[in-house]
């Protein structure tokens, strides 16, 4: 049986496809994992996992992002002039006017 190994360099990484093992069950894929895998480079965690367990989704299976305007989260894609902007300034003026006026600058 082939199992698939995946490394985690440091604490919180991702972990990365590193290679495979051929073992009769997990345990044996483990170990072989740690033995071949594990001990050539720097290495938190392994994750070993049966291949036909491994799934995959790609481009014909279901459309990713991207297609999907987002403009509404850049500032660029706001009015920055006009009476909204105006009332925005006006805010931060008074904010300012009051912190020095409560001696917080």
């Amino acid at each position: 049986m082939i199992w698939e190994v995946f490394r985690q360099e440091k604490t919180g990484g991702y972990h990365t496809h590193c290679g495979n093992v051929h073992a009769p069950d997990r345990e044996m894929a483990k170990q072989f994992a740690a033995v071949q895998h594990g001990r050539r480079k720097p290495t938190n965690s392994l994750w070993v996992v049966p291949r036909e367990e491994v799934g995959e989704i790609d481009g014909e299976d279901v459309t990713f992002g991207g297609t999907t305007d987002k403009s509404y989260r850049w500032a660029t894609a706001y009015n920055t002039t006009g009476a909204d902007a105006r009332e925005v300034a006006e805010s931060e003026d008074e904010q300012a006017t009051a912190e020095k006026q409560r001696g917080d600058d």
